[in-house]
Parts: structure tokens; sequence; C-alpha cells
């Protein structure tokens, strides 16, 4: 978890001390710091001890070249620092440096110390912002402190007291791109090469620059749209006032350009990085312009180290480091330096706006797409894991005790209506029997919807183009009259002719209706059907274990199997069930359905069932030619539409009540005969056998759960790494889109996976992280 220490000093300074000191922590995203009092009691000596530093550290310095405007813009006491050995510039550096902790561990201040040291965990990247009013106190060596030793992943800041936010206005940013405007100034005695081949090395960055430009030149630029990074290099100090020189002959204060830069700001600027001398002038001119972040130089640099502290920089930032631990880790990489460059640690340091967020390189190439991501808390992956399982053991036992069947039944036939459209079935012929079929027969004695001499009419026309099975989906309880005894004998002999019977149900139909006396039970097939409870047949019930003693029907296979069978035995493929009423064709075995199947929580699983894997073709009704009785028994079909072909007989007139909703839809308009449903089934089973059309299969109950759990985690973690609702919402309706994909495209190879339950795992899972996460944040 990343935290800020805002560490304000107030008014005061070292002659006269600190006597109130407040330290703000605050974690990332919350929205109110805890606040911690104190003071610090005068402490001269560190101002003349700076001060004798700085003395000698540019004297010793003196055979360098320095990126400053020249050496004369020091002033040096020469009878002070006339004969100045290693020994001595180091051991008052260490001086300094336990003044310094003697003075932050004075008992002022203890207080504030203990209490960030309780909230604060050595493994937390920690950015600690010092404001004061005293310019003296901010140029102190505050790296030295004892608690950045202790923090390892913790670096320092400067602010002035009084800061707030840029105004930023809309401008058009190139796309994945950090835009940097590189100053390369004066370079007399100096190498700027090397800074302007580290600048072009940058991954994902567009670069403009500029190399010893005049005034106009530079504050044309400014002006220009989109900036992230303002990068100078070259002479500069802050003596007096923080100037930088362009040029041999032209120098710039920054208020000499404060108005592109506002410009610049405004735009988007989030950075200046000023690789020359002395810089903490032109970080508080700039900060009074509220750029949000500065990297200076302390003091004067040679040439070698601010080269060095550059490449280390780059590269660690946009590689993807935070700007903080990249400028600790480059400061303190300066250390193989000291022995020629003694201090070079203490060099780099950032001036921070505490109202403006750090940005990663990462987020700098993200603006260009709109995007910002706050830094995820590594820390609260437990808590993402245990929502992600807490989230997925609720949807499951509520899907377990058939909550979620109905939603998920329906979003089976949405998903089935989408799947690709397929071609009729050319193995099959319908022949319906309408309302004017049944009309046509006139004053012909019958006792349903087909009298026996227009039955006798029908077969007999069939069995001249000899298909290979023909099914008569009509129920006929009755013996055939005494005056059609040839129809009586078709029916008994014929070996293509399949008729059906109804199986007792002790619910609704306890006695069930009988088959045609005249068909053997060879040839006889239940036509039972299984609807699920809203109505919609999804299921195929296939085989049943006969009784004889509650129903007359002791057919033990469906119509639309006998038929099927019949077709595949003449194609030469074998077709039976197994032991436990498993389907086999062929060398495949299908197994039934059970109680707990796909999205079915709760079903009668008795028999052997399968699920019913319509053919669109474009719709249910179209799944193979149809033509009337009408048109058959006048002539007016080709003979090759019978040939060796599976002839279903039933009736579509409206006064039937064989009427089934499918997941086709479920108006009224959309109910679907049941001769068609049959003319599905059997066209399933061949499809199967033949064409290695897949039947409907599903996950075992395991694997589901885990599909499940996988996609509540994907929301618990991307409501943890995005944080922000917006992007969150926008993430979670991609997945969203994915998963929907995704079972869309398995259904097509004839896998039905869960839609519903993983669909309200991933939003609620990331809903209830993102709530408490702010929760939390809050406490």
């Amino acid at each position: 978890m990343s935290k800020l220490i805002v560490l304000n000093l107030g008014k005061g300074n070292l002659h006269q001390g600190f006597p109130t000191v407040i330290a703000q922590l605050w974690q990332t995203d919350t929205p109110t710091p805890m606040q911690f009092t104190g003071g610090l009691p005068a402490a001269p000596q560190l101002e003349h001890l700076y001060q004798r530093w700085q003395q000698m550290y540019t004297a010793l310095y003196a055979s360098f070249g320095w990126r400053s405007g020249s050496i004369a813009d020091f002033e040096i006491d020469e009878e002070d620092v006339t004969h100045i050995s290693q020994a001595e510039f180091d051991n008052l550096c260490q001086e300094l440096q336990d003044s310094l902790n003697t003075w932050l561990n004075s008992s002022l201040f203890l207080n504030i110390d203990r209490k960030l040291r309780t909230q604060l965990s050595p493994k937390e990247e920690i950015r600690c912002i010092i404001t004061a009013e005293s310019e003296q106190v901010l140029k102190l060596p505050w790296c030295l402190w004892h608690f950045f030793s202790d923090y390892p992943q913790a670096e320092i800041a400067l602010s002035p007291p009084e800061y707030t936010r840029s105004i930023k206005t809309n401008s058009q940013k190139s796309k994945g791109k950090v835009r940097i405007l590189a100053i390369l100034g004066d370079r007399q005695g100096i190498d700027l090469e090397k800074d302007q081949n580290l600048l072009r090395q940058l991954p994902n960055a567009e670069l403009k620059f500029l190399v010893e430009p005049n005034r106009s030149q530079l504050t044309e630029q400014l002006w220009e749209s989109g900036w992230d990074i303002l990068f100078f290099a070259g002479h500069s100090s802050s003596q007096g006032k923080g100037r930088m020189l362009l040029n041999s002959g032209e120098s710039l204060t920054i208020d000499q350009l404060k108005y592109g830069l506002q410009k610049a700001i405004a735009q988007g600027l989030q950075l200046a990085i000023f690789n020359s001398c002395d810089g903490l002038g032109l970080a508080q001119d700039l900060a009074d312009l509220h750029l949000p972040q500065v990297i200076v130089m302390r003091e004067p640099v040679p040439d070698r180290v601010a080269q060095e502290f550059l490449k280390h920089f780059l590269t660690l930032f946009s590689r993807g480091k935070t700007l903080y631990a990249a400028v600790r880790e480059a400061r303190e990489r300066l250390q193989s330096l000291e022995d020629d460059f003694p201090c070079a640690t203490w060099l780099p340091v950032i001036c921070q706006n505490p109202a403006e967020i750090s940005p990663t390189w990462q987020d700098l190439c993200g603006r260009r797409l709109g995007l910002y991501l706050p830094r995820p808390n590594f820390r609260q992956l437990p808590a993402v894991f245990l929502n992600s399982f807490s989230v997925t053991l609720i949807i499951v036992l509520i899907r377990l005790f058939g909550g979620l069947q109905p939603l998920e039944l329906e979003a089976f036939d949405q998903l089935m209506r989408l799947r690709p459209k397929e071609q009729p079935d050319s193995r099959l012929l319908v022949i319906t029997i309408t309302d004017q079929d049944i009309q046509a027969q006139g004053q012909e004695p019958r006792q349903g919807s087909l009298s026996d001499k227009y039955l006798n009419l029908l077969l007999a026309k069939l069995e001249q183009y000899q298909p290979v099975a023909i099914g008569l989906d009509i129920y006929r309880d009755f013996p055939v009259s005494t005056n059609q005894p040839e129809l009586a004998k078709r029916m008994q002999k014929s070996d293509r002719l399949i008729a059906i019977c109804k199986r007792a149900d002790p619910k609704y139909d306890p006695t069930g209706i009988s088959p045609p006396p005249e068909i053997p039970e060879t040839r006889l097939g239940f036509s039972d059907f299984v609807e699920d409870d809203d109505g919609v047949l999804r299921r195929h019930l296939l085989a049943m274990t006969p009784n004889p003693i509650s129903s007359s029907c002791t057919a033990a296979s469906a119509f639309s199997v006998q038929l099927a069978f019949l077709y595949l035995k003449k194609q030469g493929i074998t077709a039976k069930f197994s032991k436990n009423w498993d389907l086999q064709l062929g060398n495949k075995t299908f197994p039934s359905l059970q109680n707990r199947t796909g999205g079915y929580q709760s079903i009668d699983d008795q028999g052997s069932q399968i699920l019913l894997n319509y053919r669109f073709s474009p719709s249910v009704q179209a799944i193979a030619p149809q033509v009337t009785l009408s048109q058959v028994l006048n002539g007016q079909i080709n003979p090759n539409a019978l040939k060796n072909r599976i002839i279903l007989i039933g009736v579509t007139s409206n006064s039937s009540s064989d009427y089934w909703y499918t997941p086709d839809g479920k108006n009224p308009s959309e109910i679907i005969p049941g001769v068609i449903i049959q003319a599905q089934m059997v066209s399933e089973i061949l499809s199967a056998a033949l064409d290695q059309r897949p039947l409907l299969w599903v996950w075992s109950q395991w694997a589901d759960i885990c599909w499940i759990g996988a996609w509540s985690l994907t929301g618990g973690l991307l409501a943890w790494y995005l944080r922000k609702i917006a992007y969150m919402s926008i993430a979670v309706s991609t997945a969203s889109v994915i998963l929907f994909g995704l079972c869309l495209i398995l259904l097509t190879q004839g896998g039905w996976i869960p839609l519903v339950p993983p669909m309200i795992s991933l939003l609620l899972s990331s809903t209830i992280f993102i709530f408490i996460s702010k929760k939390f944040q809050k406490l």
C-alpha cells in the first residue's frame, strides 16, 4: 500500500525553532488523513554546519565541470577553505548528519516519530513531503534522516507551505505516448550528448528537442498542446533568482516563461526534470505555478553525476517504478561515484505539489487514452480471494436449491436462438394434416383427424416410393373399421410403419392412450414429451422401462427413437441403449441426464433423457420439408422427395391440442406442432450419428463451481486493480460480454456451460469489493 506523509513544519526557522509541527498520514484513496502534532527546537548549529558544508563542497569540486553558470556564482570564504582535505570534508558530512538526526530525535518531535512508525511498515512505499516557510530548513539534506534508513521504500520531497491543484483544460494528445519537451541549453564545458541519447532510448515516448533555443522558440513550444514532461539539461543556478542558461548569450528565469508554463501545466504537464546545478530556486518558482512534480539537483552537480542519475532514473521510471521509488534508487546508485564525487547521493531531490498525484510512466502513457489507474494494493489480495470465495459459495448454494434455474433456462433459450442457422434436414419429410385436409375428407367416417380410407390411401401412396420409415404421429386407440381390411393388413405387415401410444401419467393422465391394435409392439413408440416448469420443451425423453400394469402403452422407446434407429440400421450403424439406459450410437455413448445437470438443479430424471439440440433452420418450424396430405394424395410432390426418407405424418390443424413451446419463443404464434417436435428429435439422433453434430453436453458440478469461482475472482481482481467505479464498470461490462461470447461459442459446439451464475458472481464480487474497500478506507 502506498502511503503519503506530509510533514508541515509551519512557521519558524532554525534560530527560533518550530513550535508547531503537523504530520498528516494519508493512505491510498483515503478521503481523510490521520494527523499527529509535535514540534522541533531551535538548531542554529545546523544552519552553520550546512553553510560550512556548502563552502567546502564547492571548493572541493572546483576542478570539475559544473552544470552551473560559473563558479563565480558561489560565494566562497577563501580563508576558511584554503586547505581542504577529503578526511576533513568527510568529518563535516558526518557531523552534519549526526546533528540533523539529533535535532529530529528531540523530545518535541518524538510523538510524531512514534505515531508514524506505529502506522507504517518497512515494506510499504512511502512518500514523505516536507513543507515549511523557511527556505533554510528545506535546503537541509533530509535524505540523511535515519527514518529513511529504517524505511527503504520511502523517499523525501520538498514543498512550499501553500499549494493547490492546477486548473486543467482539455487538450488533444497523442495516444499511448509520453510527450517530452527536452531543452538542451548552453553546453560550454559539459557533455549534453549523453542526456540526449538517454532520452531517445525511452519507450513509448514522443520527443521534441530544442538545442540551445532562444526565448521565442521555447515559449512557442510551451504553448503547444499536450506536454507531459519538461526536461532541461545545461547550466543553471539559484543564486539570487533561479535561472537557466539557454545558449551562450541568453538566460531565462521562470517568471520570464510564466505564461507559457501556465499553459503547459493547464494542458497536462506533470513533471519537470532539471538535470542541472542548484535547482531549488527553479523548483520554488515552478511551485508557485502549481506544477505537480519537479526533480532538481539541490547543489552544483558535476557532469558525470548528472548523467549517471539521469540514466538510472529514466530506466527505472520508464520500466514501471513509481516516481519516488525511481528517484530513491537512482539517487542511491550514485554512491558508487562518491570516491570521486563525495555527497553525490545528497543531490537529487523531488519538489512535490502535495495536492497532485504522483504519476508512473504507465500513467502518463495511459492519460493519452483518458485512463488513470491508482496503484494496486497487494495487501488487499487476501481480501479479494476471501470475497470471491464467499460470493462463489453463496451463488453455488442458491443455485443448488434451484434459485437460479429459471434464469439459467431463459439464458439457455436466448443462446440457442443466437446460434448460427442450419440447413433443414433433408432426410426427413413431414406430411401435415391441416384444417383443409380434414374438411376435404367430407362425410367419410373417422374417429380422429384421419379416416381409415384416407389413411389407407396415404400409406399405399407412400409405399410406392419406398421411404425408409413412416412415422404415424396420430393416436389410434381403436381398431381399423371392417370395411378397410387392406389398411388393417398394411398396418400389421409393414416393416417400415411406426405408430404411437401414450404412457400413463399418475398426475395428469392416469390411463394414457393405447396403441393401434394392429401394430405389433416392436413397431410402437411412446409419444411422451417432458416439459419444464415454464412449459418449454428442452429435453428429449428417449426410453423408459415399460410398466404393463399401470399403462396399456408398453413401448420402451420413444417414437423418435424408433424412427431414427430404423434409419440408422439401413445405414449400417448400430444404435441401442446400454444397461444404464445410456444412448449408444456406433462406438459413442451419450450419458443420460441426471437430477442435477447443467442449469437443471431439480428435475424428474426418470428413464433415459438427453438435452434436445434443436436445429434452427432458420426456425424450429423449418426443421424439414413439409407437404400437406392433399398434396401427396393429388400427386403434387416430386417422388424423389419421398424415396429413402423418414416420413412423419401429424396433425397441424388449429383444433389440435398437440402444440408445444420451444426455446424459439413463448408467444402464442411461436408454438410448434408435435409432429415438428418429433422431427427435431429424429434429426438430433441422425445428425449425431451421421453428421458428427454434437449432442448437447454439460460440465460436472465441480467444473461448474470452478467456472463460477473463476469469474467471481475475475470480478474481485478487476475491482482491486481498477478501483475507480467508471473504469471498473467498463472492465466488468467487457468481461460480461466476453463471458456471454464464450458461452455462445461453446453452445455452437454442443456445450451448455453456466452463464447466469458466473455473470452474477462477476458483478456481485466486484461490487462488494468496491464497497468493502471504501468502507475500510473511511475507518
